[in-house]
């Protein structure tokens, strides 16, 4: 196959392979080697308070050793439904630790949502921020066997009591809830159990299961392997070289949810691997108060997608800050428009690095090299270890230049999508890529361009919305007849659903489609745009012709 990045590597003398450690290692050793290393550093900041590496050692053992003592077995499902507060990285790695699975969640997920994923996983626990615990509390037929609730301030100390009453009698967002076998986050931490006693996992074993948007209406768990997550961290690390290295401790801005997977990936894990410090943002839509923390913090790191850089660079307080920290600005999740990179760099002399990935690769696949030393206006060249091949719609590798399919191989593939081998056999190649529904061109460089996309997926601030999702769940509306959906652009978050709805009912107004939405749809999968019209474009076998509906919208 072509590999024409093979030259740009060696132009900037970056490492082409990585090297996988032994095969009965894991994520519990990365975890261990940082704890002996970094023990007196501090690896996690939020709201002024700070949790060192020995602490964070201390902790996630011991939820660990409760995990442990309840009967799971190894290889069981644990969830966790929680924004960046210091209780995520403590239980997320607790239940690495453990021996066993990790089901990130977002905790914006409505009812039918949350029940699908954890039916689908079969989550055994369920861990969940007191201000979403109604959504579960809602469910009718309860899934997990144990629910821990946690509050923002549980691990703040003293100031932990304010923030919880400002939250609960103040500001008054958590919602009353039923859950009379819940157990608190608190009183979990002072249960006395069993010595954690340390499970032997390998390379092979699983880790994460990340859900994506289904393309059948729900939702599938990519199945992310320790040895997927070892090598994208790895991967990262010989990609970014000495760019990132400082003369102390380097700190990230995590401003995006550790439930997705590229903060999960990049922020989290990465930082742990590399000895650095997470600056958890709980809300980083609150940007005023984002840009204090990034006064406090100082971060030589900030990840973010194109809206948020956007919100920045057009704050004044943000143009007035001091920059010399910054040594990485990287952007995922969708792509960056020009005119943000181009004010980004104006404000703080950093350009942004883009990359490429999906949470079936863990997420990094490609990235821009930092010696590039300018926005692109591309997703760059293949990770380190990793293979890109533009392939048409026969599997065959497209000429150097010529449009095809994004396809991608690597050790940060996942294994499959969970319990649906008919979904991994459509999207993965006999020879091991991935096919990801972004179609895209080659340079004789290596570097990669988007330059559409296969599938009908909308790209939402850096979630995907798919319309069958949005189709299905709209349709049980009993004043809808037939409903299409697609994505139309958006200056703020890039796309926006749109519905093209026929009416059963004469009656049905635009507001009841965007009350009933609020009810079944996180926030960001909520149409933003309704066009109630007298028939859908439909093919010869009835299926909804969405290419149609764009160019009713003149997008195509």
């Amino acid at each position: 196959m072509n590999q024409p990045w093979l030259e740009t590597y060696l132009k900037h003398n970056m490492q082409t392979q990585i090297t996988l450690p032994s095969d009965n290692s894991s994520l519990l050793d990365i975890f261990e080697n940082s704890f002996s290393q970094f023990s007196n550093r501090e690896v996690m900041y939020f709201m002024g308070k700070t949790m060192s590496f020995k602490e964070l050692d201390q902790h996630s053992k011991q939820v660990a050793s409760y995990l442990q003592s309840t009967g799971l077995k190894r290889g069981d499902r644990v969830g966790v439904m929680l924004p960046n507060i210091f209780q995520y990285p403590v239980i997320a790695l607790s239940i690495l630790r453990a021996g066993y699975i990790l089901v990130n969640i977002n905790p914006l997920y409505t009812k039918r949502e949350l029940h699908h994923q954890l039916s689908d996983s079969g989550c055994k626990v369920l861990f969940i921020l007191e201000n979403f615990a109604d959504v579960y509390g809602s469910i009718k037929e309860k899934t997990v066997d144990q629910v821990v609730i946690c509050k923002v301030g549980d691990m703040l100390g003293f100031k932990g009591h304010i923030v919880n009453a400002v939250l609960k009698y103040v500001k008054k967002q958590i919602p009353s809830y039923s859950l009379p076998k819940a157990m608190s986050f608190k009183d979990l931490m002072k249960t006395r159990t069993r010595a954690y006693q340390r499970p032997d996992m390998n390379l092979d074993d699983v880790a994460v299961l990340q859900y994506t948007g289904g393309t059948t209406g729900l939702s599938k768990g990519a199945t992310l392997t320790h040895k997927n997550l070892v090598a994208n961290l790895l991967q990262a690390d010989a990609f970014l070289g000495d760019s990132l290295r400082t003369d102390g401790q380097a700190t990230i801005l995590t401003a995006l949810p550790l439930y997705h997977i590229f903060s999960f990936t990049v922020c989290l894990l990465s930082g742990i691997y590399r000895g650095d410090r997470n600056a958890l943002i709980a809300n980083p839509r609150d940007i005023e108060a984002l840009v204090k923390e990034i006064a406090n913090t100082k971060p030589a790191m900030i990840p973010a997608v194109n809206t948020l850089f956007n919100a920045l660079v057009n704050n004044e307080n943000f143009k007035n800050l001091d920059f010399s920290s910054l040594k990485i600005a990287m952007g995922g999740g969708m792509s960056v428009q020009p005119s943000v990179a181009k004010a980004w760099k104006e404000v703080t002399g950093v350009f942004i690095l883009e990359g490429y990935g999906l949470s079936e690769t863990s997420p990094i696949a490609t990235a821009v090299p930092p010696a590039t030393g300018d926005y692109t206006g591309n997703i760059g060249v293949p990770f380190p270890s990793t293979d890109v091949a533009i392939l048409d719609d026969a599997g065959v590798e497209v000429a150097i230049g010529e449009r095809g399919e994004i396809s991608i191989r690597g050790p940060q593939v996942m294994l499959g999508y969970w319990n649906n081998p008919e979904a991994t056999e459509k999207t993965m190649t006999k020879d091991g890529f991935f096919k990801t529904g972004d179609i895209g061109v080659m340079d004789e460089a290596g570097f990669v361009k988007i330059v559409d996309r296969k599938k009908d997926m909308i790209l939402v601030s850096g979630f995907n919305v798919y319309p069958n999702e949005l189709e299905s769940t709209v349709a049980a509306h009993p004043k809808v007849l037939e409903v299409g959906a697609i994505g139309i652009p958006d200056d703020k978050s890039g796309e926006v659903p749109k519905l093209f709805i026929v009416k059963k009912d004469a009656s049905l107004t635009e507001q009841e489609v965007l009350d009933f939405c609020r009810q079944e749809l996180t926030g960001y999968k909520q149409p933003k745009e309704i066009q109630f019209i007298d028939e859908l474009p439909k093919s010869n076998v009835g299926k909804i012709l969405r290419k149609d509906l764009r160019k009713m919208q003149g997008l195509d």
